[in-house]
C-alpha cells in the first residue's frame, strides 16, 4: 500500500540527507516529504520546526513520520499514523548517559553558540557517513539551542536501533524504547547515519512498519 513518509533530519543536517533513503522508499511506489528544519535559527524552537513539517506534509495526518537523532524531539508534535525514532532522542529523558564517550569533541561554537563541525572530514567520521561522503559533511548547518518539547505520545510508535551508532548509546536507545516508549526495540545493524549508509535496509524496515 502506498504510503507518505514525512523523514525529520537531526542536529545540523536538511532534508537532502534522507536523499538515498527518499529514492528507495519512492521506488516501492511511496510518497516522501524531507523539509529542512530551520536548527540555524536561534530564534527558532521545536514548536517552529514542528510548524515546519506539519506545512511540508500540506495536511496529511495519516504519515509515517520518521525522526532521526535529534528529530525525535519534533515528531510528537506532528499528526502521524506511525512515528519511528531512529536512533533518537526523546523529550523528557535528560542528557545523562545519552552520548558516547568523546562523541562530539571536534564540533565548535559560533559566535551565536550555535555547534559546527569546522572539518566536514570530523563530521563525516564523527556521525559515521559512507565513506567519501565528506562532500555531503560540507553541507551541514550550525545547529541553534533548542528545547526538549513535549513528549504526549498518541498512537503506534516504533524505536529502530542503530547498533554500531558512535553517536547516541544503543543501550541508551534500547533505554528508550523500552522503558520511555513501551516498545520492544527493532535492531537495524548500522552507525549513526542509516539513511545515508544503509538506505536499501532502512527502506525495507520502514516498509514493513507502514
Amino acid at each position: 500500500m502506498a504510503t507518505t513518509f514525512c523523514l525529520v533530519h537531526g542536529a545540523w543536517h536538511g532534508g537532502w540527507a534522507w536523499d538515498p533513503l527518499r529514492a528507495e522508499l519512492e521506488a516501492r511506489g511511496h510518497a516522501v516529504v524531507a523539509p529542512d528544519l530551520p536548527c540555524d535559527d536561534c530564534d527558532a524552537g521545536i514548536d517552529a520546526y514542528a510548524t515546519c513539517v506539519r506545512g511540508a506534509l500540506g495536511g496529511v495526518e495519516d504519515a509515517v513520520v520518521v525522526g532521526h537523532s535529534l528529530g525525535g524531539l519534533t515528531i510528537p508534535l506532528v499528526p502521524a499514523r506511525v512515528r519511528v525514532f531512529l536512533c533518537a532522542l526523546v523529550a523528557g529523558t535528560g542528557w545523562d548517559g545519552v552520548f558516547v564517550p568523546g562523541f562530539g569533541e571536534r564540533r565548535r561554537r559560533d559566535e551565536l553558540g550555535r555547534s559546527y563541525y569546522p572539518d566536514p572530514v570530523d563530521a563525516a567520521r564523527e556521525l559515521q557517513y559512507p565513506a567519501g561522503s565528506e562532500a555531503l559533511a560540507a553541507r551541514l548547518r550550525p545547529q541553534a539551542a533548542v528545547g526538549a518539547g513535549a513528549c504526549e505520545l498518541r498512537g503506534p510508535v516504533a524505536y529502530v536501533v542503530c547498533a554500531r551508532d558512535a553517536v547516541i548509546r544503543p543501550e541508551w536507545q534500547r533505554h528508550l524504547a523500552r522503558d520511555v516508549l513501551g516498545v520492544e526495540p527493532i535492531e537495524l545493524d548500522a552507525g549513526h547515519s542509516p539513511m545515508l549508509s544503509h538506505p536499501r535496509e532502512l527502506a525495507e524496515l520502514l516498509d514493513r512498519l507502514a
